[in-house]
């Protein structure tokens, strides 16, 4: 949890080319988005996050979409610092557990919060965000589940990225907008590093650096 505080903006890094990967984390770097969470959504993406990990200094990257514990072993074994699902998942969670990875469970009600609570995490993912309720559901469950943090993704956006980060249970934002795929088949990686430079400033704007 450390590691959001001063950029509390998690960008997807979606790719099937590590060059691409290497190029679209650098451009994040340079926009200051330091926290990096790759998405296996393509068959080279362990590929693309191990190249990241290898020559982008000054990151931390994680594994996302991350749905079995083959795939935690996987993540692990190619250098993963921590680990996103989109659901909660026991064997999962326990996968991660036993190699002391971070992970952060997918949740969209109170009785999957309540679970992953009493699994031990006291942070989770919230998605899709947009369609789960967003804000005004993150605050419900913030009243019941008061030492419990989020990171909303799915539906997060330049827009709505301070409404989230306002609320003193949110952790962190994750958003693949950021990562216009558009942008990254232009080659246009200066998009990405403006993208990343403005969301960083709209999250310092509601939540300043000491």
């Amino acid at each position: 949890m450390d590691m959001l505080k001063d950029t509390p903006v998690v960008p997807l890094i979606s790719a099937d080319d590590p060059d691409t990967a290497v190029r679209t984390a650098k451009a994040l770097k340079a926009g200051g988005l330091t926290t990096l969470e790759v998405v296996l959504r393509t068959e080279a993406a362990a590929n693309c996050m191990e190249a990241i990990i290898a020559q982008v200094d000054g990151v931390t990257v994680g594994a996302g979409t991350v749905l079995t514990p083959k795939q935690v072993d996987e993540v692990a074994r190619r250098g993963a610092q921590f680990i996103v699902s989109p659901g909660l998942n026991t064997r999962v969670v326990e996968a991660c557990h036993g190699r002391k990875l971070d992970i952060y469970a997918g949740v969209m009600t109170p009785s999957e919060v309540q679970l992953a609570w009493n699994m031990g995490l006291r942070a989770v993912k919230f998605f899709p965000a947009g369609l789960a309720g967003g804000v005004p559901m993150l605050k419900a469950f913030s009243s019941v589940f008061g030492g419990m943090k989020f990171m909303p993704t799915g539906g997060v956006s330049a827009a709505n990225l301070q409404s989230f980060l306002a609320l003193p249970s949110v952790l962190a934002c994750g958003g693949s907008w950021l990562t216009p795929q558009a942008e990254i088949d232009a080659g246009n990686f200066e998009a990405i590093t403006s993208l990343a430079r403005e969301a960083l400033a709209l999250a310092r704007d509601v939540r300043p650096t000491n």
